[in-house]
């Protein structure tokens, strides 16, 4: 079965492993707490509004609190995968914060499902079907997996997607 839910987070903590803030699957679009941004690496900053190429590194940041998607080899609450928290300060953090995107092109097509995968542990960021209970009640376990299968795509849904300053008219007078 496969799961089409949001990437979710807030600033609840997990009560075991990391003590990290948790990141979920959510099925409601109208909250702030499921948006992301893109973007490259500390070592390799990307372009603002440049297409991410299928195999690039970058970094995937809370909007709200400014945390980044990270993993490491804490064993996740529920399925006992890999898990999968939200690091850092105003998306400074360290390299375990990196993902990789794998899509089948050259570029991360806008409405393309991608995999995104964890270089320093191998995994695949992942959902499948378990529910936490209080405080985050009915919120899906979002962790990592070693293989790659139907629980690892993720797609950009709702958002601000940027041009490319090439794309955009050109003003030369002040």
């Amino acid at each position: 079965m496969v799961f089409f839910k949001i990437l979710h987070s807030h600033d609840v903590k997990y009560g075991s492993g990391s003590g990290q803030q948790s990141v979920t699957g959510v099925e409601t679009v109208e909250d702030s707490n499921s948006y992301w941004r893109i973007s490259g690496r500390a070592a390799e900053p990307c372009q603002r509004g440049a297409p991410i190429q299928c195999g690039q590194s970058i970094r995937i940041t809370h909007a709200n609190t400014g945390r980044n998607l990270h993993t490491h080899h804490f064993v996740s609450p529920l399925s006992g995968n890999q898990e999968v928290s939200a690091f850092g300060e105003d998306g400074e953090g360290d390299d375990l914060d990196v993902w990789t995107v794998v899509c089948s092109g050259a570029l991360w097509g806008r409405d393309e499902a991608v995999r995104f995968k964890h270089p320093g542990t191998s995994v695949f960021l992942s959902i499948t079907g378990e529910q936490y209970g209080h405080p985050i009640r009915g919120q899906r376990e979002v962790h990592g997996m070693h293989t790659a299968n139907h629980n690892n795509y993720w797609r950009a849904m709702e958002g601000v997607f940027i041009k490319t300053s090439l794309d955009l008219p050109r003003h030369d007078e002040l």
